[in-house]
């Protein structure tokens, strides 16, 4: 049978080129925030081929733990078909960016590494554990959505002065960047279970479980900027998570009229609209 050519829009997302884009977005947000001075470029190629290889080998995973079921996304039958070539492009991004961390970046990016490392094996394990289940995946989203948001900070993290890991993993910014990337994995998995299900119930649940916490965040970053001192040195970055929050609950709002693929892309476009923000601001 022929294969229909994927729209060139939808090529990025079937690509997993999307994550990684969303990732150097957010590091040059960090950068700035934090007031990073010295901040080299190859720190941000590290990040991209590290989250390239991390995505391409969960889809490449998902794809083997689904066998040849035909109801697999698209993205993930893109990485089936591709799977004797990602093999090999997988370990060699992943070689990459330990090469560039060894020789271009700093030593402490290292001990940085073991907590993200650390999510990352608890995201695969779950992965393993859920196997084909068609329920929501909170607790590996949760997982997803931290290891991302602290392995993209780290990168601007490790450059400021007396630095430590005990400072990333309970700062503000990271840990609400980490929400907002897990609200943003679920509000697809959460899309895409209420399209399944013919339950009215389960799909108020559905709306409810997103919309809530989208809210929360929403109103917790905008207290933060206006009422807290650190917020308000920090106000762009903040306005960022609230931009992010507010596209999310449109789309949310405008979802049956939009497909499933548009979705996904839509989603990573939410994240990626406040760079554009914080960099005129």
């Amino acid at each position: 049978m022929s294969v229909r050519r994927p729209p060139v829009w939808l090529v990025p997302n079937l690509l997993s080129l999307d994550a990684p884009l969303v990732a150097v977005a957010w590091l040059y947000i960090f950068a700035k925030t934090w007031r990073v001075m010295y901040h080299p470029w190859p720190v941000y190629l590290a990040l991209a081929l590290v989250v390239w290889g991390i995505y391409a080998a969960d889809r490449l995973l998902d794809a083997a733990l689904h066998g040849d079921d035909e109801k697999l996304p698209l993205r993930h039958q893109m990485h089936r078909r591709l799977r004797k070539v990602l093999m090999v492009l997988v370990p060699a991004a992943l070689l990459g960016a330990l090469g560039i961390a060894l020789f271009l970046l700093p030593r402490e990016i290292f001990s940085y590494a073991v907590i993200v490392g650390v999510l990352v094996l608890g995201f695969f394990a779950t992965a393993l554990f859920s196997g084909g289940r068609r329920e929501v995946p909170y607790v590996k989203n949760l997982l997803a959505g931290l290891a991302f948001a602290y392995g993209t900070a780290l990168g601007a993290h490790v450059y400021m002065p007396a630095n430590d890991v005990f400072d990333l993993v309970s700062s503000p910014e990271m840990l609400s960047f980490g929400i907002l990337c897990m609200l943003n994995i679920t509000a697809v998995d959460l899309w895409e279970h209420a399209r399944r299900s013919h339950d009215p119930e389960v799909r108020a649940s559905d709306e409810l479980a997103l919309t809530l916490p989208l809210a929360v965040l929403g109103v917790i970053a905008l207290l933060y900027t206006a009422f807290f001192e650190r917020g308000i040195l920090l106000r762009p970055f903040y306005i960022s998570i609230l931009v992010s929050t507010g596209a999310l609950m449109v789309v949310n709002r405008v979802r049956h009229r939009l497909s499933t693929d548009s979705l996904r892309v839509i989603a990573d476009l939410c994240l990626l609209a406040p760079w554009i923000y914080f960099v005129v601001a």
